[in-house]
């Protein structure tokens, strides 16, 4: 896999190779962090801050709207293709079904779909998870709806000091990939079966040294 130096050789490794987790996959090699130069990576500075330039190029990446983000390889962040997206998307909705009528799952997408976005606490607190030990809970329920490819992540927000700086690690700015994308992008030729094979070749293909049981876990 080519080495990552900057933003865009991360969106042309994005464009290339069609899905891409940012952090630890469980695949030798196969994440944005494990492509990144040394000096992308996470570091700790003097003063007790610290430097993550990989980090910081995902809201730009977002930005330039030729990919999705989101948690979709095992609960764990990453981007998938706008090529990719119709295909990956139709297996993971088959494999993860619309959430029932009355539950929360529901409820957070209706929220959405009313606020059209929200970053996490905002949507958090519209859904009434507002008690102590609730934000875990319902983290949980919002990867969930990330796996199914029901919520993505739009963009990325981050408080500013008193100097106007941002700072921090960022509020992820939630939607749904229909009012990202339009309703025709998560539309597919394909059945979900098809889609899963689709995906598996192309995994195949760009992972030879990964077993059936990883690919399998990426797409599950």
């Amino acid at each position: 896999m080519p080495t990552i130096h900057n933003q865009i050789e991360l969106m042309e490794q994005i464009s290339r190779i069609g899905l891409l987790p940012l952090l630890d996959s469980g695949i030798a090699g196969y994440s944005a962090e494990a492509m990144a130069d040394a000096d992308c990576r996470y570091t700790l500075l003097p003063d007790g801050g610290w430097d993550w330039p990989l980090w910081k190029w995902k809201g730009p990446v977002l930005a330039d709207g030729s990919c999705v983000y989101g948690k979709f390889f095992a609960g764990k962040a990453g981007f998938v293709s706008r090529e990719w997206w119709p295909d990956f998307c139709n297996h993971r909705r088959h494999t993860h079904p619309a959430p029932a009528e009355g539950s929360v799952e529901e409820a957070i997408l209706l929220t959405l779909a009313e606020q059209c976005s929200l970053i996490t606490r905002e949507l958090r607190a519209a859904c009434g998870f507002t008690g102590r030990g609730m934000r875990s809970r319902f983290d949980a329920y919002v990867t969930r709806l990330e796996m199914g490819c029901r919520i993505v992540t739009a963009d990325f927000v981050y408080p500013v000091d008193k100097h106007n700086r941002e700072y921090g690690w960022g509020w992820s700015l939630l939607t749904t990939p229909e009012q990202l994308m339009g309703r025709e992008a998560c539309r597919c030729a394909h059945t979900p079966q098809e889609s899963y094979s689709i995906l598996c070749d192309h995994l195949r293909r760009l992972l030879p040294s990964a077993s059936e049981q990883q690919i399998a876990r990426l797409l599950k």
